[in-house]
């Protein structure tokens, strides 16, 4: 048999659940719903809107990708100390939150935040009063960089573990302090897991639905809301794959920012 050969029910699987799939949309965009050739689907996707509802969500995944770097390259780089001892005991307790299901992880956000849950108890127990976070956006970023943290933390985490400490003994060598060791030699070598971090982190951020809609408790529409009520309320197939489209262009881009930094994918992996 040739060793080709066992590539073939991957191929298959790829055909029928990811190329057809996105066929589908691509034929769907480009037509109208009597199924011939139009661009009144893209047209309508760049009304002010719809491109308010994109600058919305861009602008919530640019946020939660900054505070998730914010969060997670002190948490990395302290993992990968070498004087660290039990790094790998936490970073099991990070993954393991990525071991339940999404939802059940932003359900159990929204019992912390909601009116009765365990943040305003816990504000109580201190003498303050509560606050009303659910149903803000400052509770959706929260649920985002709740849920994705970890994918900023894992890629950079890999960098800096698989960085040749002999580098950094050198520059300590030569003189240079501990705040221009980190300048100048652990964060310009760590940039590829930064940016596999940002791409991880931004990309299912700007597509998120699920968060939006039970943290935001429907008071305000993201894109990847606004593509789900095309599909699954409104029956808009030609507008949903419009804004699907889009949607792709911009992970394309990102993916080609990632390529180009990253070409040796030095920052990919997780251990």
């Amino acid at each position: 048999m040739k060793r080709s050969w066992f590539a073939g029910p991957y191929a298959l699987w790829m055909i029928l659940f990811t190329i057809a799939p996105l066929l589908f949309v691509v034929y769907y965009a480009f037509t109208n719903t009597q199924g011939a050739f139009s661009m009144a689907s893209f047209l309508k996707a760049f009304d002010g809107q719809y491109l308010t509802i994109l600058w919305r969500s861009l602008y919530l995944a640019f946020l939660c990708t900054v505070l998730c770097f914010i969060v997670g390259y002190p948490a990395a780089y302290f993992l990968a100390s070498k004087d660290f001892s039990r790094s790998q005991t936490l970073l099991v307790l990070i993954l393991l939150p990525m071991w339940m299901n999404f939802l059940l992880r932003t359900y159990a956000m929204m019992s912390i935040l909601e009116d009765n849950g365990l943040l305003n108890q816990f504000l109580k127990n201190l003498g303050l009063n509560p606050i009303s976070i659910l149903g803000t956006q400052g509770a959706v970023l929260l649920g985002m960089v709740y849920n994705y943290v970890p994918f900023m933390i894992l890629p950079i985490h890999t960098s800096l573990k698989k960085m040749d400490v002999r580098v950094i003994e050198a520059a300590q060598d030569l003189g240079a302090s501990p705040v221009n060791v980190f300048r100048r030699v652990v964060f310009p070598l760590s940039i590829p897991g930064v940016i596999s971090g940002v791409t991880m982190v931004f990309m299912p951020a700007v597509t998120t639905f699920a968060i939006s809609r039970l943290l935001g408790s429907g008071m305000f529409l993201l894109y990847g809301d606004l593509i789900e009520k095309q599909f699954l309320e409104l029956n808009n197939w030609n507008f949903g794959s419009s804004l699907s489209m889009i949607m792709m262009v911009l992970i394309i881009i990102s993916i080609g920012l990632l390529n180009k930094a990253d070409p040796k994918k030095e920052g990919s992996g997780v251990l």
